[in-house]
């Protein structure tokens, strides 16, 4: 999130397009134990299928989707790994999105966007449910990429996000709690669980069970209702993130 950045065209390569298979039983979440009626997995734990992006950045490492940036490999622009549906991408609309990621190291910054879109050679934008190593923007709705409408809430902020007189105006109207509190409920190096849920134009993340942000986006001219899936690789220093146990449920 954060910076509006130039992409440089490099090689890219799909890395797998199938589809996870559908599961026939409800889904038993890794961490509580909880069944999780009506929930697909959108990883196997086992490799990239169900997901493209750039293959020098995207891998899976001890049963866990790994990004990585190395001084050899930069990101090049913030990019990302786009979930699938056989052949296409996989689009989202209303839904609950649940999984748990890991950053190894004192710097890390990425997220997971929603609804967004494909502009291309693994570039995203749109909706992003943010987190990092450091200590301000874990848990915010930020809205990714160049000309995009930015932070949408800080963290511990019930906003409404409206239009007056053709520009976007952001009211907080609640609080969710202070933010340096749940900051301090996050593990810096360690697994967090992150919980997505869209249903309208109603827009709130979770972080280890607090809420974060809850938005109402009411700018329908920019307010999206549907897009693509993905996981962020940030810009910058070389950082690894990691992601597992990623399942959503249809709200629909």
């Amino acid at each position: 999130m954060k910076k509006a950045l130039l992409f440089a065209s490099i090689p890219s390569l799909l890395l797998a397009a199938a589809v996870v298979p559908n599961q026939h039983q409800d889904l038993i979440d890794q961490r509580s134990g909880e069944t999780m009626a009506g929930f697909k997995s959108l990883f196997n734990g086992k490799d990239l299928t169900g997901w493209a992006g750039r293959p020098q950045h995207w891998s899976v490492e001890d049963g866990a989707i790994t990004g990585r940036t190395t001084k050899e490999e930069p990101a090049q622009g913030n990019n990302f790994l786009i979930a699938r549906d056989g052949d296409k991408n996989l689009i989202v609309d209303d839904f609950e999105l649940r999984f748990s990621y890991k950053f190894s190291g004192d710097w890390g910054n990425s997220g997971v966007q929603y609804r967004s879109e494909d502009k291309g050679n693994f570039v995203v934008h749109g909706y992003q449910a943010d987190f990092e190593v450091g200590p301000t923007y874990s848990g915010i709705l930020y809205e990714e990429g160049q000309g995009r409408r930015g932070i949408l809430a800080q963290r511990g902020q019930k906003t409404v996000v409206k239009e007056v007189d053709g520009k976007t105006k952001i009211e907080v109207v609640g609080s969710l709690g202070d933010s340096k509190e749940i900051q301090a409920a996050i593990n810096q190096n360690g697994w967090n669980d992150y919980v997505v849920i869209a249903k309208g134009n109603h827009l709130q993340h979770f972080i280890n069970g607090k809420p974060t942000v809850d938005v109402i986006d009411e700018q329908e001219s920019k307010a999206a209702k549907s897009g693509i899936l993905a996981l962020q690789l940030h810009a910058g220093p070389p950082m690894t993130v990691q992601f597992k146990n990623i399942r959503i449920k249809s709200l629909k």
